[in-house]
């Protein structure tokens, strides 16, 4: 039906993408795993120290930083997964109408398995995305009310300032 080289040479390429996909989705459970640890020892050490660094601008950095990583790991490893799923079955569905079931049963299990530890890889990947954006958001907001509280007693607010002016100029208007 199809007998185009390029047609040929795209399922050669395609057959030899399988094993990268698994080891770079293998991988990517891998870091989710160790994110797991980094979120659990921000939770119990790092924000703390963070907030008593005072230095926002340094906080803000390693929150955007931090965030990212855990988009990265929830779009990349769904995608990884699709690609897990999709790449066994043209293979599968070959064996199938050659009577091959257990070339059929091997790729559909690979299709499977790729599927769901994509997806389980992401949805951790989503809820550290979560739970960071809402630490580092109250952590920011705690950090910058801290020193608009500095500020203040630094600086007086302008209305004590001219609480203080006014009754000089009520004593210079009796005189």
């Amino acid at each position: 039906m199809f007998t185009s080289s390029s047609l040929g040479f795209m399922h050669l390429l395609t057959g030899y993408l399988l094993e990268p996909v698994v080891w770079l989705l293998l991988a990517f459970a891998g870091l989710a795993v160790l994110e797991i640890g980094v979120l659990i020892s921000e939770r119990f050490i790092g924000l703390k120290r963070w907030q008593r660094s005072g230095n926002i601008k340094a906080v803000e950095r390693l929150a955007l930083r931090r965030i990212e990583r855990s988009d990265f790991i929830t779009r990349i490893a769904p995608m990884l997964g699709l690609m897990g799923t999709l790449i066994p079955l043209g293979p599968g569905l070959a064996a199938l109408g050659d009577g091959e079931l257990s070339v059929l049963t091997t790729a559909m299990s690979v299709a499977f398995d790729t599927t769901v530890l994509g997806l389980l890889v992401g949805v951790v990947g989503f809820v550290m995305g979560r739970i960071r954006r809402r630490w580092y958001d109250e952590l920011l907001t705690a950090m910058e009310d801290s020193a608009a509280k500095m500020l203040l007693s630094t600086y007086p607010p302008v209305s004590e300032t001219t609480a203080a002016i006014k009754p000089v100029h009520e004593e210079l208007a009796h005189v």
